[in-house]
Order: C-alpha cells, then structure tokens, then sequence
C-alpha cells in the first residue's frame, strides 16, 4: 500500500497540485484511516481457531467540509484510487436517489421492512463508501438517512464524504427536523468532522480570467470548450440521474460538481422549473454547448432556456457557454423578445471573472 503523504508530496513536485496548507492537515487524516482499514481487513489467528479469520471491525470514517473549491473531492478521491478495501464513490444526491428507487421496489414486492434490501445490497460486497457533496433538503432522504447510515455502521461500512456545510446545519430549517437531529449526532459520532479551511478557491482560479462564453460555433470555440473540461476534470465524468416529482432528468456528464450538457439535452426535453431548480442545486459548474440561433419556430426551446438561465443565476451558478453568437444576438425576433433582454444580460453578468465567488 502507497503511503497517501508520499503520494501527495510527489503531485505537488510534479506540479499536478499547488502546495496548500489546508489541504494538508488533511492527508494525514486520511492515511491513519487508510491503514485502519487495512489493519480492519488482515487475518487474525487465534489458538482457539485453526482457521484465518477476518476482523469485521468498524473504522471511523471521515466528514470533510468547507466552502466551494476547497479541494475536498480531490483529497476524498486520492483516497478512494488508494483505498485497501472494497469501495464506492457516488454522488450524494444519486446515492439517496438509488436508496429511494430500491425502497419503491421493495414495496412493489411487499417486503415489510423496505429499506432492508436497500442495506443488504449496499454492504454486501463493499466495506467503504465515498460521498461526494453531501446535502439534505428532501424530507424523505431526511427521514430515513439516520437508519441506513446506522445499519451501514453495524456491517463495518465506513463512510468519508465531503460536503459544503458542517454537519449541524444539514437539512437546516426542514420540515420536521427534530426527527433528523439524531442522524446528525451520529455523523459526529462515526466520523471525525474536519473543517478544510483553505483561503484558496481552486476550481474558481481555474476559472478566474478566462473566457467562459464562447461564439461562434466552430472548430475553436469546441476546443475551448474541451480544454476546460478537461482542466476541470473529465476523465471520471459519469452521467448523473435526478428524480424530480417522480420523473427523471439527466445530466450526460457529470464529476465533482462539474456538468457538462448539449442546449437541446436540457432545453429540448419536456423540462419545467422545478427540473432547472434541481440542476442549479446539484451543480456548481454547468458547461452548455451548442446554444443555436432562437426563433418563433422554437420558442418553446426559448421559454426554458430562460427558465433555465434564471435557475442557474439565482444560484451562483458558474456557466460555460459555446453559441451561435453573442448573447443579445440569439433571440432577437419571436414573442417574448424584450423579456429575453434580461436573459442576455445575465448571460453577460455570469461573465464577469468574480461570478460565483463567495463573499
């Protein structure tokens, strides 16, 4: 087994990281959880046995929080290429998607205790599970996440996930939330809650002074694109599925909170509201390519483009845009043509290099 320090050090000679000092303190949290698990996982022999046998003991897993682009997903990943056991990396918010969808089945199957297949089939072949972005704001994820992360424990799953809020202010101001409180005493209790308090907002650097909004659509505006995507990330991207009022939505590509679509796979599909609403939440930076010239001919396509760039403004939202054309060129004959001026100008004000910077 590598030692993660090690590991560490070499990427930052090698100039693939930048020296951070945040980042760290965390790196030796990391490595004492790492050689528990593989202590966790070695045979011990006992007189009284003359077989090998395998501990089934629980490791304290690891909650690490602290703003946008602090690097967490980076170390949690770093860990999880050098995991010693068995192991998972999801999304958060697909996870609790895939535990509900197991939950329906169950009861279509009427199984009278519907989360216990969920528990049986997420900890039968692994012994760690990685969480990226972990946020609460369902009240059905609310309500069950304390038990299936309590059974998880008691089969010596352990968990390390990242998230932008420490833990006492999941699913803060939720309905009924007296009910959530005990899942958040037991997150301080099965993992050590670490804060990355870096001053350094990498993935806004990689951003900051760069163009965003690419026109026309040709050869040099796709490679712009490319260099991005592949600057932020790429080469774990997965498709990432959201449940929205019963329906499903997918973002074709998708890794540490970077989505990468077409306009017409997000504006072309029978999309309302509360579909771009759940985008703007599950990312943190959307590249959208291929905006086409708009027209009366596709002004329903017009309608959600600007639910959709409204959505993606009013939460900070960074956006990566390749189009036809400058923003105010797009939509310039077709009813609804004055309302879309508010639309480029936002288009133009997500352009600015401090967009989307904490304050």
């Amino acid at each position: 087994m590598q030692n993660l320090q090690t590991i560490y050090k070499n990427l930052i000679q090698q100039g693939v990281l930048k020296a951070d000092e945040a980042q760290s303190a965390v790196v030796p949290l990391l490595e004492k959880m790492q050689q528990d698990l593989e202590l966790s996982q070695s045979p011990e022999k006992s007189i009284f046995n003359l077989f090998s046998k395998k501990k089934n003991s629980f490791v304290k897993g690891l909650y690490l929080w602290g703003g946008v682009g602090r690097g967490k997903s980076m170390l949690m990943d770093l860990f999880y290429e050098h995991s010693p056991v068995p192991a998972r990396r999801v999304h958060f918010h697909a996870f609790m998607q895939e535990v509900q969808d197991g939950i329906h089945q169950a009861k279509q199957q009427h199984v009278q205790d519907s989360l216990q297949p969920v528990i049986d089939k997420i900890s039968k072949d692994i012994k760690l599970l990685c969480f990226d972005e972990m946020q609460i704001t369902d009240i059905a994820d609310a309500m069950i996440v304390g038990r299936l992360f309590e059974a998880l424990f008691e089969r010596g799953v352990s968990i390390i996930t990242t998230s932008n809020r420490v833990p006492k202010d999941l699913y803060k101001n939720g309905l009924n939330r007296q009910l959530f409180l005990p899942f958040i005493d037991l997150i301080e209790e099965k993992l050590h809650v670490h804060h990355i308090h870096s001053p350094t907002d990498y993935r806004q650097g990689r951003l900051a002074g760069s163009p965003v909004y690419f026109h026309p659509l040709n050869e040099k505006s796709m490679q712009c694109i490319e260099d991005i995507w592949h600057d932020l990330g790429h080469k774990d991207a997965q498709p990432l599925m959201l449940k929205v009022k019963g329906r499903e939505l997918q973002l074709p590509k998708f890794h540490n909170g970077v989505a990468r679509a077409s306009f017409w796979d997000l504006c072309a599909q029978m999309y309302g509201p509360a579909d771009y609403l759940e985008i703007a939440k599950s990312v943190k930076i959307l590249i959208l390519e291929n905006i086409p010239l708009l027209s009366r001919n596709n002004f329903n396509e017009v309608k959600r483009f600007v639910t959709l760039v409204d959505a993606l403004y009013e939460a900070k939202v960074n956006l990566i845009v390749s189009a036809v054309d400058e923003p105010e060129k797009l939509y310039v004959e077709g009813a609804g043509v004055f309302e879309f001026e508010r639309t480029a100008s936002r288009l133009r004000e997500m352009q600015d290099e401090n967009w989307g910077v904490e304050g």
